[in-house]
């Protein structure tokens, strides 16, 4: 494990989505408080890899540290996007860039935070989901399915995020879970850890969702007892577009997205700004405001 010493702040920050002219113009303005800040991206940067390296690259200017989690949305092979990279192979290549612009990826070894409310391992996680959050009444996957496209609420990844060369996206994620718990069991025993990972590690925060037959590509039950077992002071994720802070058997879950403009330009309070996850900030529960982005519609 690597280790940095030195004052500053851990922040953290999601789903910025620059292909959003809006949200690109966030991320201009985004700066640490100090030298010492690190920041985690908790996944959905971009569709394409010009655009997630370019705005990688803005920010590991700016930050001491930043610690990357990939979102479904950087998975995605999108026609518009000239790196045709599927799978496995897409994966590979943007752990390959973050490596040239010295951002932490969840295949490099765990950092160590020792500022204020250190040392933690700053953990990186790429687990994906296994569709085993499925909606009331649907007992498989298949029947999951058929319900989501009943109501037209079906994620994009069924069209665009390919497992290459795995059969299925559910398998390529319990190898990743497979390979991650290993990783994380492995660390010393009395170090605490914040996991970042895209989707949360726990199904209770999809519990809020305007549309619960999304949950489906929200995560997978094979770690909903990592918060406890893995000693953790704070769970990040993102991908609801819910930004808010809960806590479950006393374990701060801290979701950190930015969302679309649509989303953020109904919320109370300034766009883009960056979680404080440590030293700790007494936050209490932000629950988004009734109607305001709590779940995705159509095709997404």
């Amino acid at each position: 494990m690597e280790s940095t010493a030195g004052a500053g702040q851990l922040l953290a920050i999601s789903d910025l989505h620059v292909g959003y002219p809006d949200n690109r113009a966030l991320v201009e303005r985004m700066r640490p408080d100090g030298e010492d800040d690190w920041l985690i991206v908790a996944g959905d940067v971009a569709e394409t890899v010009a655009d997630i390296r370019g705005t990688l690259a803005v920010l590991a200017d700016r930050f001491r540290k930043v610690i990357w989690a990939p979102g479904n949305h950087e998975l995605w092979t999108h026609p518009r996007d000239p790196v045709q990279l599927r799978g496995v192979a897409r994966y590979e290549h943007l752990v390959g860039l973050c490596r040239e612009l010295g951002v932490v990826t969840p295949e490099d070894p765990y950092p160590v935070w020792e500022g204020p409310g250190g040392p933690v391992a700053v953990a990186p996680l790429f687990l994906l989901y296994d569709y085993s959050f499925l909606p009331a009444g649907s007992a498989t996957k298949a029947e999951g399915l058929a319900y989501a496209r009943s109501t037209g609420v079906v994620c994009n990844d069924e069209h665009l995020l390919h497992p290459d060369p795995y059969p299925t996206r559910e398998d390529w994620c319990r190898a990743r879970v497979a390979e991650t718990e290993r990783r994380l069991a492995a660390l010393p025993a009395d170090l605490p850890t914040v996991l970042a990972n895209h989707y949360p590690l726990d199904r209770h925060p999809t519990e809020v969702l305007w549309y619960p037959e999304f949950a489906m590509w929200c995560g997978t039950g094979l770690t909903a007892d990592w918060h406890r077992r893995f000693r953790v002071a704070t769970m990040v994720y993102g991908h609801l577009h819910i930004p808010r802070t809960t806590w479950l058997d006393g374990v701060r879950f801290e979701e950190v997205s930015v969302g679309y403009p649509r989303e953020w330009r109904k919320r109370p309070g300034p766009p883009g700004r960056l979680r404080r996850i440590l030293p700790l900030e007494d936050t209490g529960d932000r629950g988004a405001a009734p109607g305001v982005g709590r779940g995705r519609g159509g095709t997404r």
